[in-house]
């Protein structure tokens, strides 16, 4: 793409080409011009808020990085890039062609990161997931997106006051806390200042104020206290840059805030930090030995962050000692590489790195949290609790622990044993049983502190307690702790389907997953989880739920509805047929299985009753006739003359408006089917009903069984019998 620029842009490009000489490790200059002509040609008709052509917009960004960040010229060439495809008719296929998979891939994942918070915290949450997310695919679509986040923030003044105040809300908690993690301190530090500028202008310009008034005054004392400082260190012929240390607004107010103390005795705000140009770490103590032969340091706020770093790789030594007139005075001491690190954080590894395209060990292994998160995060896990460990992880102050054998572990402050036991292991965490912190035994509540040594007690018998989630701060204690109860929950539920599965195979019920929904919703459970739950606590009376206890009437009424049943039978089809020297004897029906015309029957001679007419299968008949079968004789029904039957159905479903009329209609509808009688009675959200009809034979009752079955909201259809 060839594209005619003028002399302004020109100059413009043949800057970014320089600094990116400087600074990158190499350039493809042909596509850093392909790049930035695209750019300008996609974005020359557009204009941003304050009047300027939008593409100063891009090349801004694509400067920061440069300048700033100065990664690879991949970065450089996305910065360009960045607003292409969303602002343009240019597609994602068309980049890829032109510049290549890597840069579009970067493209893509800027774009998807877009939008501005809107206040609400789950959409606070979901940025968080989108910049991670993005992140754990390429790590250079942060970067890109730090640099647009920056340039926004410094020109944001053009913008709707609302709009300004959602911006810079979500500079503050989102991009200001991941630049800190990335080890960005400068872009860190100029987006809180630029934020905290938005939110609170009247406190802005207050210590703003109070700073520029007493220039004059910390000038003078900073250069009365370095002066013996400075002798010292050319005696040594130590190479170094001494200066003040930058005064960042939003810090001197949240100090002012949290320590509730006045701007005056805000003691950072005479700082000196020492820059030496050596790889020597040996030198930074070297000069501490200096400065305290020189000044009395205060003890409790030393700091050695050179043995042991921060999470985001930040070195350097801090104390504090009293200086002239008793006024406290912070020192840093760090070499050149440390200050690239702590000020330009990941991009400055690559500048140290052999390999250009390799991250640092701790970066890897926090992409790596990250992605543990999305892997092992419920879907129903709180959005508040995700955001909460994030913000813990990405902004809070560290404390150092240390295992027996020395090894050190890095927690969030408050954290307790449990915590430092997840670290440890995930498997020592779920275990856990007691603690020893310095030596003693302490409660797993017990609040740590930096320098504690802790050893963790074990027990194979011990689990995660639900209790642990109300102290613990990490969010890997977190996640196992909840990924242990919700497995034990699911074989509580497990356990609760298989009850409720052999519960209803006994009583012969069939119910649709559907069915069982319905049934959890009726009877007020917030889902299938929950219903099943409560029948493994017990919590659920399964026999009342699907065999109402109404047994006494229900007895009575069965009985009842038998006896006309058999009355009616005996005058439809004049009783059964006996076979052999048994004719004319009384005939009666047994109880105990209830035969009905068309049954398999057969006869048992009693004593005093006559012939007792039993179902052939029936449990009774069966041992009687092991040990009397002189006394069986053959029965039988006579042949169907065109007569009806009177046959018992019994029904159970779910009470629903309409159900009696379906039933109704499929029974009639059938084979111009009559029906005797009905009688249902419900309990709660459930129904049971004895029907009694006209049938010319066991085939027609058994496919008018099969109809009923079919009906929506119908569990079981069985043969009446008697003793059911």
């Amino acid at each position: 793409m060839e594209v005619t620029i003028s002399v302004k842009h020109k100059r413009m490009l043949d800057e970014l080409l320089q600094t990116c000489k400087q600074n990158l490790p190499s350039l493809n200059e042909e596509l850093m011009k392909k790049a930035f002509q695209l750019s300008y040609e996609s974005h020359k008709n557009d204009f941003r808020e304050s009047g300027e052509p939008y593409f100063n917009h891009p090349y801004e960004v694509a400067m920061i990085i440069a300048r700033d960040i100065p990664l690879d010229d991949t970065s450089v060439i996305t910065a360009l890039l960045h607003d292409v495809v969303e602002d343009s008719d240019l597609s994602l296929d068309f980049i890829s062609k032109e510049f290549g998979k890597e840069v579009t891939e970067i493209v893509d994942g800027v774009t998807k990161i877009g939008g501005v918070f809107k206040g609400q915290e789950i959409t606070q949450a979901e940025n968080y997931r989108k910049l991670l997310l993005s992140m754990v695919k390429d790590v250079r679509v942060i970067l890109v997106k730090f640099a647009d986040r920056l340039h926004n923030m410094r020109t944001l003044e053009f913008v709707h006051p609302q709009k300004q105040r959602r911006i810079a809300k979500e500079t503050l908690e989102i991009y200001a806390p991941f630049a800190h993690r990335f080890g960005l301190g400068a872009v860190k530090w100029e987006l809180e200042d630029l934020a905290f500028k938005y939110l609170n202008k009247e406190a802005y310009d207050d210590i703003a104020k109070q700073i520029k008034n007493t220039r004059k005054e910390r000038e003078y004392f900073i250069n009365k206290f370095t002066k013996p400082i400075i002798e010292k260190l050319k005696e040594h012929n130590l190479i170094y840059d001494l200066g003040g240390r930058p005064k960042h607004l939003y810090s001197v107010y949240r100090k002012m805030i949290f320590q509730n103390r006045p701007f005056e005795d805000i003691y950072d705000l005479l700082a000196v930090r020492i820059i030496l140009e050596s790889n020597d770490p040996n030198e930074c103590y070297y000069v501490l030995g200096i400065i305290n032969q020189l000044y009395k340091p205060i003890p409790d706020r030393f700091k050695d962050f050179i043995s042991i770093p921060k999470k985001n790789n930040y070195q350097s030594i801090h104390t504090t000692v009293i200086g002239p007139d008793g006024k406290l005075v912070e020192v840093q001491i760090r070499t050149r590489k440390m200050h690239e690190i702590a000020e330009r954080g990941v991009a400055a590894h690559w500048k140290y790195k052999e390999k250009v395209s390799s991250s640092t060990q701790d970066l890897e292994e926090w992409v790596n949290w990250v992605r543990d998160i999305f892997e092992n995060t419920s879907k129903d896990e709180a959005t508040k609790e995700i955001l909460a460990s994030f913000k813990l992880n990405l902004y809070q102050d560290e404390i150092y622990i240390f295992t027996p054998k020395g090894d050190l572990r890095r927690l969030p402050i408050d954290s307790t044993p449990v915590d430092f036991a997840y670290e440890v292991h995930s498997n020592v965490g779920d275990h856990c049983i007691g603690a020893k912190v310095n030596g003693k035994i302490v409660p797993l509540d017990t609040k740590l502190h930096s320098g504690d040594q802790v050893e963790i007690i074990t027990s194979k018998n011990q689990h995660p307690n639900k209790s642990w989630l109300q102290f613990v701060q990490t969010h890997k204690a977190k996640s196992n702790i909840r990924k242990f109860i919700n497995k034990e929950e699911e074989k509580l539920i497990e356990s609760g389907k298989e009850i409720w599965e052999r519960k209803i195979k006994k009583l012969k019920l069939s119910f649709t997953s559907d069915d069982i929904s319905k049934l959890a919703r009726k009877l007020k459970f917030e889902n299938l989880r929950s219903f099943y739950k409560a029948i493994a606590h017990d919590k659920v009376d399964l026999e009342e739920l699907l065999n109402p206890s109404t047994e006494v009437e229900e007895k009575q009424s069965s009985d009842l509805d038998f006896e006309k049943f058999i009355d009616i039978a005996r005058h439809t089809v004049g009783g059964v047929v006996v076979e052999g020297e048994q004719k004319g004897l009384a005939l009666s029906y047994a109880k105990c299985c209830n035969p009905i015309p068309g049954d398999p029957v057969i006869g048992f001679v009693t004593i005093g009753e006559g012939i007792k007419v039993h179902r052939k299968d029936c449990t009774n008949i069966i041992t009687m006739a092991r040990t009397n079968e002189s006394r069986v004789v053959p029965v039988t029904w006579p042949k169907n003359n065109g007569a009806f039957f009177v046959a018992g159905i019994i029904i159970k479903g779910e009470d629903m408006p309409g159900l009696l009329k379906d039933i109704s209609n499929s029974i009639t509808t059938f084979q111009n089917t009559n029906i005797k009688s009905a009688n249902i009675s419900t309990h709660e959200s459930l129904f049971k009903g004895t029907i009694t009809v006209y049938v010319t034979d066991l085939e027609h009752l058994n496919k008018l069984i099969e109809r009923l079955r079919k009906i929506k909201g119908i569990y079981s259809v069985e043969r009446f019998d008697a003793s059911n």
